[in-house]
């Protein structure tokens, strides 16, 4: 039979039956995904797409593969050319730069049967080209505008690179510095956690409704990892979550539920089991929950190879059942894995998958190629000159620069050490394997990001105080895991000869991210040995701390002059961590992840229980209450913690009226705020409520809003917040959400454990 070709502009000629103008022209903006990629007229094209499709075409659109290299495991061993041919990939991973990724969507386009054009995806996790501070860093700035424009700065350089799908952002609650991937998200708090997840979504795709996807600025966003990841077992990647329901729902799902409301398109399955089902054979989670529940329309792609792992997770017989298990608990793509593509045609053949179940998921991902314009132009991505003037602009440096200061947290400043102003006339020493280093200063999932041009903290140091009357010497006295008497002896040397000293150390970047966990979480001992070297000359010690997750830093703490955690920052990180040393910002950041005293206090947490025997943290050596016998049960840094180069203070808190109802009701609650110190700053006031008594137990304070607010020195200003009584709501013991009438305490605080300004209230039925 002679072999029909159908091209693009043949299918263009059938879509233009059925469709005039552009499919965002009747957009309702509503925030909800749903309202527009439920849009009628796409809802026509797709449907005379799938018409024309032959099955193992549509189970085609279901798969993904990588180009030609991952890092996060095995590349798979098919050679996926002749599936390319067939036109029976739907999505390509790993496929960089415009040249590379016309050469595959020309050949989808023009030498394929349907020449339907393929999505491309990366993982787009805090920058591409341009990379800023990782995502933790980030969320400790508090500062969601700025964190939804490094995204929008990321999705403009990616897309300019012929990118359209990014694999983030990753909204799992972290509650472990164990685990490495706390690195990729924003901390332990569920509000907060929504919060940064709805402005990582918008800056990605441009808009809450989707309106902007068909723009060559903005990529397809995906909410992962569904559900639970951060909860594993030991810290450990990979690894099995054992949660109560109410644990789930109150505190892991609320930010997955929120990058939904804020339109993401795609979401991803995650690698673990909860209660004893992988999340991508979990038909409860992948149906009932994110598809009936909350109403999902977008697609669900697997984790990598995350199908072919059921059979080692123990639910799967073989890949082909795999296939069968993911399918019909409601998985649309199969990423790398190559089990649909083998599997689901005689799957459907013998009844085990449904043609339905098919042809839903395939029309969930053609629908996404059309929001994104792909079929009006499959090479819209696609133009080099686009590509050279979006990458490492001055104006995404500058935003870099912002990005990192904003997201250094001052752990510590005794004496007021910092900041080292220009005209102090001091002469620093700068030591430590860091102080000039680039390599590290990305962290993991760093995109494209030459590590090279990354600024090392020396040469934004030497560039800040050049000119000045500061002076500088360096001296790297160990390297992250190494050292020896004589690279220490000369760290000595140039800390005797200096009135402070400036110590850079921390991980190396690969000590996080995926499959990166650790079991001690303090600095390598080479490090130590060389802080205590320096400890010994007797100078003031500034530590700047480079991780990708919280340190044990409690030798440190007690040691040391000042901390500034700076995490892991990025092409700007030198720049802008000298701007925070220098004085010239002032540091406003607040962490999003309780610091331990040790790894023993693993998981720690502020929003805890209270349990039956709690203990008075006056006195913690009570005998048979929930407590260590040889540490407090409060962390090193709690969360929601941070000082600044001036001083706050919070007073007058007033409620507007002392209870409200439980449904349709609120109270206003102010504050008055002062900058009592002598510098300008940003201050980070947080409210806490507790719930007095509940049908289940309920956390010992919860946030429920935060305001980034700005403080001339010596200056007042009243804040206020507007507390709903849906804010209060939460899973009780009938397993549905509701606010429950009772007793409640709040706090406007500066952070997790400050108890200095409480109010209480009352709701009613």
């Amino acid at each position: 039979m002679k072999k029909i070709l159908i091209s693009t502009a043949c299918l263009l000629a059938v879509f233009a039956l059925v469709s005039c103008g552009s499919p965002s022209g009747n957009i309702q903006k509503s925030g909800k995904w749903q309202s527009y990629s439920r849009n009628k007229q796409i809802e026509r094209r797709v449907d005379s797409v799938l018409k024309l499709m032959t099955l193992e075409e549509k189970i085609g659109q279901m798969t993904q593969f990588s180009a030609n290299w991952s890092i996060t495991g095995p590349v798979m061993s098919d050679d996926f050319q002749p599936y390319l041919e067939k036109g029976l990939i739907g999505s390509i991973f790993n496929a960089t730069s415009v040249e590379g990724i016309r050469r595959f969507q020309q050949f989808a386009v023009d030498s394929t049967r349907l020449g339907i054009p393929i999505l491309f995806g990366q993982d787009v996790i805090h920058g591409y080209k341009t990379i800023f501070p990782i995502p933790l860093a980030e969320a400790c700035s508090w500062d969601l505008e700025m964190m939804r424009r490094t995204a929008e700065i990321a999705a403009i350089e990616a897309a300019s690179d012929g990118i359209n799908w990014t694999f983030a952002p990753m909204v799992d609650i972290g509650r472990d510095a164990r685990w490495g991937r706390v690195m990729e998200g924003a901390g332990e708090d569920p509000y907060l956690g929504s919060k940064v997840a709805e402005a990582r979504v918008i800056g990605f795709q441009g808009s809450g409704d989707g309106s902007r996807l068909d723009e060559p600025t903005t990529l397809l966003a995906t909410g992962k990892h569904l559900a639970a990841y951060g909860a594993a077992e030991a810290g450990r990647d990979y690894n099995p979550a054992e949660l109560s329901e109410h644990t789930l729902r109150n505190i892991y799902l609320p930010p997955y539920k929120a990058a939904i409301d804020a339109g993401v398109g795609t979401m991803m399955a995650s690698f673990n089991e909860i209660n004893g089902i992988p999340a991508t054979a979990d038909k409860w989670l992948m149906t009932e929950v994110l598809r009936k529940e909350w109403g999902f329309t977008g697609f669900v792609v697997t984790d990598y190879t995350g199908t072919n792992e059921l059979v080692p997770h123990g639910v799967a017989e073989d890949e082909k059942h795999a296939a069968e298990l993911a399918v019909n608990a409601g998985i649309d793509m199969d990423m790398t894995g190559a089990s649909f593509i083998k599997y689901l045609t005689q799957s459907v053949k013998e009844g085990k998958v449904s043609e339905e179940a098919i042809n839903t998921a395939t029309r969930r991902i053609l629908e996404m190629k059309f929001l994104l314009g792909l079929f009006d132009d499959p090479y819209r991505y696609l133009n080099e000159e686009r590509a050279r003037q979006n990458t490492m602009t001055p104006q995404f440096m500058e935003t870099a620069r912002k990005a990192v200061a904003s997201s250094v947290v001052l752990l510590k400043n005794d004496n007021q050490i910092l900041p080292i102003t220009k005209e102090s006339g001091k002469t620093i020493a700068l030591i430590g394997p860091l102080m000039n280093d680039s390599i590290n200063l990305n962290g993991e999932w760093a995109g494209l990001g030459d590590r090279n041009k990354s600024v090392p903290l020396l040469k934004g140091l030497t560039e800040k105080y050049e000119g000045s009357t500061v002076k500088i010497l360096y001296a790297a006295g160990s390297t992250i895991t190494e050292t020896t008497p004589g690279k220490i002896a000369e760290a000595v040397s140039a800390a005797r000869r200096a009135d402070l000293v400036i110590a850079a150390m921390g991980e190396d970047f690969n000590w996080s991210g995926e499959a990166a966990v650790r079991t001690d979480i303090r600095l390598p001992e080479p490090q130590r040995e060389l802080l205590r070297a320096l400890k010994e000359t007797g100078k003031p010690i500034v530590l700047i701390t480079l991780s990708g997750r919280p340190l044990d830093l409690s030798w440190e703490d007690e040691n040391l002059d000042a901390i500034l955690q700076a995490w892991f920052p990025g092409t700007q990180g030198g720049h802008g961590i000298a701007d925070v040393i220098a004085g010239d910002y002032n540091p406003s950041a607040r962490l999003v992840m309780s610091f331990p005293r040790n790894v023993g206090q693993i998981p720690i947490y502020y929003n805890q229980k209270n349990t039956g025997r709690p203990v008075d943290l006056s006195n913690e050596k009570i005998d048979y209450k929930s407590s260590y016998l040889d540490t407090s049960i409060t962390p090193l840094y709690p969360f929601g913690y941070g000082l600044s180069y001036t001083t706050y203070g919070i007073s007058d808190v007033k409620l507007d009226k002392s209870s409200m109802k439980a449904a349709n009701d609120r109270i206003t609650v102010t504050a008055k705020l002062q900058n009592s110190g002598t510098r300008d700053g940003d201050m980070v006031v947080q409210l806490y409520v507790r719930d007095l008594v509940g049908s289940v137990t309920r956390p010992v304070k919860e946030l429920k809003g935060f305001q980034k607010t700005n403080l001339k020195a010596g200056e007042s200003k009243q804040v206020s917040f507007e507390l709903l009584s849906e804010d209060l709501a939460f899973y009780g013991i009938d397993m549905k959400k509701k606010t429950e009438p009772g007793d409640f305490k709040l706090w406007v605080a500066q952070n997790s454990a400050d108890n200095s300004n409480e109010a209480s209230f009352t709701v009613t039925q």
